[in-house]
């Protein structure tokens, strides 16, 4: 895609959606993001496995709340670019008539999303929203044009506040959506953590490399789940939550913790 098809795009500053397409084995990145991501792949080998499994989670999470919880509308705040089972997808093929929000501020993901994030039914609905969560009063807003904001609604936060570097700011971020939504409504959310010294070294390359990503300590994480109900398994590593059956043995936990809550 060209700057031309993407107005407002910078091919020359590294962006985290552009990033985690190379990891995932995607084209839709430029040579300041692969040079972030190979910086990152130095350090930590395993990283576009990291990738991987972290989509695995939100597939999973999704799979929960449309299914098990019975949710129809939800709000996915920093998208990334699309790749495998979109939340749009799983979300619809439980429940047809499932609307879905995808928040994003870049001009790539924004491009892609109005191309390939067509509705998997006919009943439900699939919108954009260019919008950071930086202003969550913005992304509420733009949100209620297709979300009904007297039912519950799932939001998800998937990996994205590590760009922030005080983990209060994106508190406050979680504090004011979930305010917005209405009891019975669900956040489902991970971010990276670095309990150990493979992962801290990972995350200094990537911020040598002109991308600083904040890791996070379980506790700041468990912080953000404030005021909700966890759904079980709790706040574990995402390889943890839930894991599909199917997989032989205990899956092995990695640095990123999530959880699934619900707003009483």
């Amino acid at each position: 895609m060209s700057e031309d098809e993407a107005p407002g795009l910078r091919t020359d500053v590294p962006h985290g959606a552009r990033i985690w397409n190379y990891w995932l084995g995607g084209k839709d990145n430029f040579p300041a993001d692969r040079a972030v991501g190979d910086a990152v792949r130095d350090a930590y080998p395993a990283v576009a496995e990291y990738a991987l499994k972290s989509r695995r989670f939100l597939v999973r999470a999704v799979r929960h709340l449309a299914g098990e919880a019975g949710i129809t509308q939800f709000l996915d705040v920093g998208t990334g670019l699309p790749t495998m089972q979109n939340t749009h997808e799983v979300a619809q093929a439980l429940q047809p008539t499932a609307r879905v929000v995808y928040v994003d501020n870049d001009p790539m993901v924004l491009a892609h999303a109005r191309a390939l994030l067509a509705n998997t039914t006919a009943e439900g609905t699939t919108t954009y929203l260019d919008a950071d969560y930086n202003h969550p009063d913005l992304i509420i807003d733009g949100a209620r044009a297709a979300l009904d904001f007297d039912r519950p609604i799932a939001v998800l936060f998937m990996g994205v506040f590590g760009y922030l570097d005080d983990p209060d700011d994106a508190h406050a971020v979680v504090r004011r959506v979930m305010a917005a939504v209405p009891s019975g409504s669900y956040m489902a959310l991970w971010d990276a953590t670095a309990t150990t010294e493979e992962a801290r070294i990972a995350a200094k390359a990537q911020a040598d490399a002109g991308s600083p990503y904040a890791t996070r300590s379980v506790e700041e994480l468990r912080g953000w789940f404030d005021g909700l109900d966890l759904v079980e398994p709790g706040l574990v590593p995402i390889t943890l939550w839930r894991p599909d059956p199917a997989e032989v043995g205990r899956p092995e936990a990695i640095e990123a913790y999530g959880a699934v809550a619900r707003k009483p």
